[in-house]
């Protein structure tokens, strides 16, 4: 007798989920028409035994629902992640997916506590939004939830991620920086704080030595906290003020531009100053800051798109997607 076919060996034949397998078979939504097809006619050619349920309205069927999680502390950054948040939403809507959202406490962090939809496994799938620590993420990896990670990604974690190409989007920053003349060109920031900030380090240091600038030690802020008290340190501590600065974010930027002005400086004449991701402070600056754009309407679609696809092919490499920046020229330059 030869060995009786189950659900697995058809996802194991077609490369898909057993899940997926079960929502074709059985009728449900959840799966596109291809696959139900293919799960089908696998069923039918390896003699699986099985009896499709009719699904007459199909209103009845069961709803898709993904979860969202991110940290206490990018939930409270409404000006970028916020946006994000917002656009998910809308994003779920128009698939009529159910979205369930959990933010995470340092102590849930700490003792690797997982949401109550993860544990129960009652979501189909998972967005990560932003960095809440390598452990953790693995451990939600772990419980063999699809998932997705929007503007975070690191060499331990083995998850899709959709991410700015933040190094070229700071070379063409500096890059316009260099177009300006400026050759004496700092930068500030934390890069420790995220990978996106290491990434428009390096950004920087390409552009600089691309036009055979080597980078001075003296002009390169790396360390400092995105708050006044810590930029006027940085302030006071120069020895020559440089031509232009290249800011990790916007609020940098917006800071910096304040504590200048205050010291008698006038942006752009004497300085110019260029942030990253174009948000409400270098838009309510005076001057108004240039910067670099990001779509974050274009990361929701795209997270969401990635997600829906990595449920129905679970066993498919990880891809990383680098969405491109956009330069928007302002008085600070």
């Amino acid at each position: 007798m030869g060995k009786k076919i189950v659900m697995q060996d058809i996802a194991d034949r077609l490369n898909i989920s057993k899940n997926s397998v079960s929502q074709a078979l059985s009728g449900k939504d959840g799966v596109s028409e291809e696959t139900r097809r293919r799960v089908i006619q696998a069923a039918e050619e390896m003699g699986y035994k099985y009896k499709q349920k009719k699904t007459p309205n199909r209103q009845k069927q069961e709803t898709r629902t993904i979860g969202l999680i991110a940290s206490e502390r990018t939930f409270s950054l409404k000006t970028f992640f916020g946006e994000i948040y917002l656009s998910i939403e809308r994003e779920a809507q128009r698939h009529g997916i159910r979205l369930v959202i959990q933010s995470i406490t340092s102590e849930d962090c700490e003792k690797l506590t997982m949401p109550g939809f993860i544990q129960d496994k009652s979501v189909d799938g998972i967005l990560i939004l932003s960095n809440i620590s390598t452990a953790y993420i693995n451990r939600v990896i772990a419980e063999g939830i699809p998932v997705v990670l929007i503007d975070h990604h690191h060499p331990a974690i083995e998850a899709d991620a959709i991410l700015t190409n933040n190094r070229f989007g700071a070379y063409n920053a500096v890059q316009h920086l260099l177009d300006r003349q400026h050759r004496h060109i700092a930068i500030l920031g934390n890069v420790g704080l995220s990978p996106s900030y290491q990434e428009r380090w390096e950004g920087y240091l390409l552009a600089m030595r691309d036009h055979g600038i080597e980078p001075q030690r003296e002009w390169m802020f790396l360390d400092v906290m995105e708050e006044e008290h810590s930029i006027e340190q940085v302030l006071n501590r120069l020895q020559a003020m440089p031509e232009a600065w290249f800011c990790l974010n916007d609020g940098f930027a917006f800071i910096l531009c304040n504590l200048l002005k205050k010291q008698g400086y006038r942006i752009p004449e004497d300085v110019s100053i260029c942030g990253f991701d174009n948000n409400f402070y270098s838009q309510v600056s005076d001057p108004k800051i240039t910067t670099m754009a990001i779509d974050l309407h274009l990361f929701a679609h795209k997270a969401l798109s990635q997600l829906l696809w990595r449920i129905e092919h679970p066993r498919e490499a990880c891809f990383e997607t680098l969405l491109p920046t956009k330069l928007i020229k302002r008085e600070s330059t």
